[in-house]
Parts: C-alpha cells; sequence; structure tokens
C-alpha cells in the first residue's frame, strides 16, 4: 500500500473517529440544555397596513431594533434560490445540520491545520440568532448543532426560514430581509433585482463590515462573490449575474414608510398588544394627499398646517386621514392630529340650520327669505361676509351665497338648544363658550366641533339624514348592530343636498358636480370646506394649529380649492345624492302659501301655534303590523288659519279648521308639522305601528 494512500486511510479514520465523538457530545450537550424559549425571537415590530395590506408605518421593537414580520411565499423567489445556495445548498434534506459538510469541513481542517470553511447551516445560524454566544468553542458549536436540530423538529424548515427571514442583521438596529428591504431599497422584498437580492443575501455574513451606508465597496464586492456563486451553481444565468453586477449599490438607508402617521400612532395606542394592525385607510389615496396638504399649506405661508378627511359614505370607513401638513414638520406643529382639534367652523354648520328648518316645515328651497339689515335682540345685527345684501332671495340661494340673515332667522325660528341638542344627538361634540348658553351666533360658528364630526355630519346629509360612526380600523370587534343617530329627516337631507351642489365652484372648476359648503372663522383663524357625493365626503381644514389669525385665510378662496383637488384625486366622477321620491319639487309660487315666505312675526304666547296630538315621542298603535293602518287624528292649538299639515316635510292637507286626519302608508317613524297663515309653526316626531 502505498504511503499516500496509507495517509488517506489515516485521515478518513481520525474524520469518523471525530464524527463519532462529536455525535456523542451532541446527546450530551442536547441532554443538558434548558428548553427552547422562542419568545424574544419571535418578537417583531409593529406594523401598521392598509386596507389592501400595504405597509403603512412600521414601529421599532422595544430595544429599537426594526424586525419586522415576513413570510417566505413574500420574498422574490430568486433571493430565496440564493440565499440557500450560497449558504446551505442541502437546506430542504438534512435535518437540521449537515452530515457531508461536517465532515468536509472537520477533513480539511485536519489536513491544513486551521479552519479552511464552515459548516454553519441555515439552521445553525438561526440557532445562533435566537441564543447568541460569543464564544468560540466545540460546546458552542454542538450546542449550536442541538439547537438546530431541535428548531427544525418543532418548526419545520419553513418555519426555521421564517425565522432566519426576521432575525438576520444587516447592520445597525435593521434585521430580516423585509427591514433592510425597505432601509436600503425603499421597497418590499417581493420584486427584488437580481443584484438587490444578492445583496441583501451577502450583508448578514459581515453585517457591520459591509453595511452599503458605510462601505459600500466592501459591500458591492460581498455581492458580486454571491452573483458568481449563483451563476456557478446554476441558480442564475451567467450573463444576468454579470449584468446585475453593473447595477450600483445603495450609498444611505432610506426611511421607512410614514404614511397616515396620526392614525397609525392612534392604532397602536388603542391596542398596543397586537402585532399587526389593518386600518380602513387607502395607501395610495393617503400618499397623494398628503402630498396634496404639504404643498398647499407650503403655498400659504409659514406656520399654516392643513388637515384632510375622506369618508366612505356607506360603510362611514375612513378612506385617508392626513392630520397635518408634515408630521415631522415641527415648524407647523405638525404632530398635532388636526382631524381631531376642537376649532370654530364659520359657516360650515348653516347647511345644518336649513336641515332643521326644512323638517319642521318652516321652509322649503324655494321659500323667499329676506338679507336685508335685522336686529335680533336688542343688540344682534348680523352683517354678510362682504357687508352687502341681497334683499329677497330663496333659501336655496341664501344657503348658496352663505348669507348670514337668513341664517340667524332661521337659527331663531328652529330655537339654538334645539340645533344643538340635534348635533349632540347625532355623536357630534359640540363646545360651546364657557358658561354660555346657546344663541343666535352658534348658527355662524360661535361654537367649536372637529374636523372629523362635521365630516360625519356630511356624511349624513349624503345619507338621508342617518350619521355614521367613523371606522377606521378592519381588524376590530364587530360593532354591535345598533340605530345611527339621524341629522335630519331624508327629504331634508336632499333639500341641503341638491342646494349645495348649485353652490359657485372655484376659479377652473365645474359647477353643479359637487355639494359643499366653506366656512371662515372669526379671525381668520379657520379655513373650512367640506364637500361630498353619493359615495364619499371629504372634509378639509386649514390653518395654524396655535390658533393665531392668518389674515387672507378665507374658507371660499383657501379651503375651497384644495376640497375640489382632494375630490378630485379619489378617482371617480361626483355622483349626485339620490331623490326621495316624496320630495317636494316645485316653485316658489306652487308651494303651500305658507311656505312661499318666511315670515319673522311670531304670536302671542296665548295663541301660539302647538301640536296638541299626537304627542312628540309618541308610539301609536294603528294597526299597521296587521295590514294597512288606520287614520291618524291630527290636533293643534293656537295659531292662525288656516292650517297647513306636513308629514316628512311634504303638505297632505290644508283646513280652516284646528282638526285633520292624515292616512299613514305603513309603520316608522314620521315626523309631523303644522304652520299657520302667519308662517308659526310645531312638529313631533312619532312612531306608527
Amino acid at each position: 500500500m502505498s504511503r499516500r494512500r496509507r495517509a488517506g486511510l489515516a485521515l478518513a479514520g481520525l474524520t469518523a473517529g471525530l464524527a463519532l465523538t462529536a455525535s456523542a457530545g451532541l446527546w450530551t450537550v442536547r441532554a443538558a440544555l434548558p428548553p427552547l424559549d422562542l419568545a424574544a425571537a419571535e418578537a417583531r415590530s409593529s406594523i401598521v397596513l392598509d386596507r389592501a395590506g400595504i405597509l403603512l408605518r412600521p414601529f421599532a421593537t422595544a430595544d429599537g431594533r426594526w424586525r419586522l414580520p415576513l413570510a417566505p411565499e413574500a420574498v422574490d423567489p430568486r433571493f430565496l434560490a440564493m440565499l440557500t445556495a450560497y449558504e446551505d445548498r442541502r437546506f430542504r434534506a438534512h435535518p437540521g445540520v449537515d452530515p457531508a459538510a461536517l465532515l468536509r469541513a472537520a477533513g480539511q481542517w485536519l489536513a491544513a491545520g486551521r479552519i479552511v470553511s464552515g459548516a454553519s447551516t441555515l439552521s445553525m445560524q438561526v440557532a445562533r440568532l435566537v441564543e447568541p454566544r460569543g464564544e468560540r468553542s466545540l460546546s458552542a458549536k454542538l450546542r449550536q448543532i442541538a439547537r438546530a436540530v431541535e428548531l427544525e423538529r418543532r418548526l419545520g424548515k419553513d418555519g426555521v426560514l421564517r425565522l432566519y427571514l426576521a432575525l438576520a442583521p444587516y447592520g445597525g438596529p435593521i434585521e430580516g430581509a423585509r427591514a433592510a428591504s425597505l432601509a436600503y431599497f425603499g421597497r418590499e422584498p417581493a420584486r427584488l433585482t437580481l443584484a438587490e437580492a444578492a445583496l441583501l443575501v451577502a450583508l448578514p455574513q459581515a453585517p457591520e463590515a459591509r453595511r452599503p451606508d458605510r462601505f459600500p465597496e466592501a459591500a458591492r464586492r460581498a455581492r458580486d462573490r454571491v452573483l458568481d456563486i449563483a451563476a456557478a451553481r446554476g441558480v442564475v444565468p451567467a450573463a444576468d449575474a454579470q449584468a446585475a453586477k453593473a447595477e450600483p449599490v445603495p450609498h444611505s438607508r432610506k426611511p421607512f414608510p410614514m404614511l397616515g402617521p396620526h392614525a397609525a400612532e392612534a392604532a397602536l395606542a388603542s391596542q398596543p398588544a397586537r402585532g399587526v394592525h389593518r386600518l380602513t385607510l387607502d395607501a395610495r389615496l393617503q400618499a397623494r394627499l398628503e402630498a396634496l396638504a404639504a404643498e398647499r399649506a407650503a403655498a400659504l405661508g409659514p406656520g399654516l398646517s392643513a388637515a384632510i378627511l375622506v369618508v366612505d359614505n356607506a360603510t362611514g370607513e375612513v378612506r385617508a386621514q392626513v392630520g397635518s401638513a408634515g408630521y415631522l414638520d415641527a415648524a407647523r406643529a405638525g404632530a398635532i392630529d388636526m382631524t381631531a382639534a376642537i376649532r370654530s367652523p364659520g359657516s360650515a354648520l348653516k347647511p345644518f340650520v336649513y336641515a332643521l328648518a326644512f323638517e319642521a316645515g318652516l321652509a322649503h328651497p324655494e321659500t323667499l327669505i329676506e338679507d336685508r339689515p335685522s336686529r335680533f335682540g336688542a343688540s344682534y345685527a348680523p352683517e354678510n361676509f362682504d357687508l352687502t345684501f341681497q334683499g329677497t332671495v330663496t333659501a336655496r340661494r341664501a344657503l348658496q351665497l352663505s348669507l348670514n340673515v337668513p341664517a340667524v332667522e332661521l337659527m331663531e325660528a328652529v330655537g339654538p338648544a334645539r340645533f344643538i341638542a340635534r348635533l349632540r344627538a347625532a355623536g357630534a361634540s359640540i363646545v360651546l363658550p364657557r358658561d354660555a348658553a346657546p344663541g343666535l351666533p352658534v348658527a355662524l360658528g360661535g361654537l367649536g366641533i372637529t374636523l372629523a364630526d362635521l365630516a360625519r355630519l356630511y356624511a349624513g346629509l349624503a345619507r338621508g339624514g342617518s350619521v355614521p360612526a367613523l371606522r377606521r380600523r378592519l381588524d376590530g370587534p364587530a360593532e354591535p348592530e345598533a340605530v345611527l343617530p339621524r341629522i335630519t329627516e331624508p327629504v331634508a337631507a336632499w333639500y341641503v343636498a341638491d342646494s349645495l351642489r348649485g353652490t359657485p365652484p372655484p376659479e377652473s372648476a365645474l359647477p353643479n358636480r359637487l355639494a359643499y359648503k366653506t366656512g371662515t372663522s372669526y379671525g381668520y383663524r379657520d379655513a373650512w370646506a367640506v364637500g361630498f357625493d353619493r359615495r364619499v365626503t371629504v372634509a378639509v381644514w386649514l390653518g395654524r394649529p396655535d390658533g393665531a389669525g392668518v389674515p387672507g385665510l378665507v374658507g371660499r378662496v383657501a379651503a375651497a380649492p384644495l376640497l375640489f383637488d382632494a375630490f378630485a384625486r379619489t378617482g371617480a366622477e361626483p355622483e349626485p345624492v339620490a331623490r326621495p321620491r316624496d320630495a317636494l319639487v316645485a316653485t316658489t309660487g306652487t308651494l303651500p302659501p305658507p311656505l312661499r315666505r318666511l315670515r319673522r312675526e311670531a304670536a302671542g304666547p296665548a295663541d301660539r301655534l302647538r301640536i296638541a296630538y299626537p304627542p312628540d315621542g309618541a308610539r301609536i298603535d294603528l294597526g299597521a303590523a296587521e295590514g294597512a293602518p288606520a287614520g291618524l287624528a291630527l290636533k293643534a292649538l293656537g295659531g292662525s288659519p288656516p292650517l297647513t299639515w306636513l308629514v316628512g316635510g311634504l303638505p297632505v292637507t290644508e283646513s280652516d279648521r284646528r282638526q285633520a286626519e292624515w292616512q299613514p302608508d305603513g309603520a316608522g317613524f314620521v315626523r309631523i308639522s303644522v304652520l299657520d297663515a302667519a308662517g308659526a309653526s310645531d312638529s313631533v316626531m312619532v312612531r306608527i305601528e
């Protein structure tokens, strides 16, 4: 036997002996190991996703690391192919440790007297990441091997791969392929270029020495080596690998996504233990509107901010929530969510004054109303914004032009206390000046409300009067079914929507497309605009978060153009709100006489018109459940005949007597109103059963 052959046999025997010794040592180590604890390894960054699963914003872990959840199927397949080809070619075949690789490494070590190549599998690397240890010794390696086998048995191949994709180090606080892909390439790892995939494979071997933001040349060399090995092992075509080497290596880190930051923070604060938060936001729409808000605020001047809210009318889901003109812009107090700030709405609440007046039968969109210098009480004499008066106008035109005197006249007829009570019953948090009772100035903005509540109320107009609850989460518990509060009746809501659709639009915008209203608070502190169609409601606000006045900040000039541009970015043509079948479409001359003109003269207390029957809030059993209901007797006291009775805003009978009868067509809630010849009115809500 030759000397060379004898040496080979001796080496093989020694290697086999070492393998047997290692196996015995492995079983000893396994028996001494404590139970495997994966709690720390399973910790992930909390992430906030949009309605389609697009990442809105990730949050660092408690120890400041960016470790985002990632499933193997959400990674570019070429990355996984190069990873296993480079790190562990027999990953799918071995039980956690590769015996062939161990024997090869041991033989090379014995022959060369030093470590020539390692034998770590992906599973062993995961074991080292799960239980990091600084020492490099045979016992540490045996412990790593034992844990690798245990991980494979406990989690399977995909579970081990999932841990590697989450824990692999990429330099600094960046851990896992998803965080690295976002930090270095600015996108998710589902679609990577060949060069990007190779770089992500190379970095975990020496994450600090190869960080592309600090050592781009070292990163390039490591990436190119991965490409060469992948090509040599047939994972990628050689020509593609060569072309990928020409792609530059990123020289800096990119910021993580931060869309909808205020909504994301609120979601995390409400459920801090949840790892993944699914919101109703649309990431693409959110990005477009955040850019729009920042652009407009910058154009208007320093210190100004902007807020935009988009609500799906059918569901109440918030599709976009822009809380400021720039979350990180301290000069504009960007961290403050202005959709939740209480501000004065100016004229933005006028449509609801008209809605209650229409509902009560006090007026119709074609009712004539006077816009002339008027005094209410001893000293209140409102003026219009332009200090002019229009004379006699229809209620429709008065609302479209946002005239102040007609709004105050209607508020006087409706009653400020009733108006505030209706807003609060609809779910709006209304704030009045301290120690002040509701007065006529609330018609012109003498109260506080949030943009979110204002958007809800306008969405109620689009929905026929029922006000939706704003829904911001897709993953929240199912909300119990409940009767939605109403801001007004369907016919009155449509009267307002149809009137607002004719409001003159901003310059360069087409008319008669969007129902909208603007508002400007006292001292030019706030500019508002809210618009809606059948599908969505968009509410915008402009101003300084600190409440300082901004000369020239007018709702129609500043907020209305922003509203129309924001609405255009929702991506669909405006659709008008459907007309209820019982809406009264008429001219002033064809209205019932009491509705043709609004009168301020009121009857004396002894003769005040009021409904004696049915009483307000009554439940009246007319046999509607068994078939056609019986007629309902109507009775009024006081007032000046003839009396006109209205149900749901539509006249049903006129009589010189104070008694009448109305025939219901089914069960449900109805509003019954009566008007006299002097224009006085009263109204009740009853339920027919």
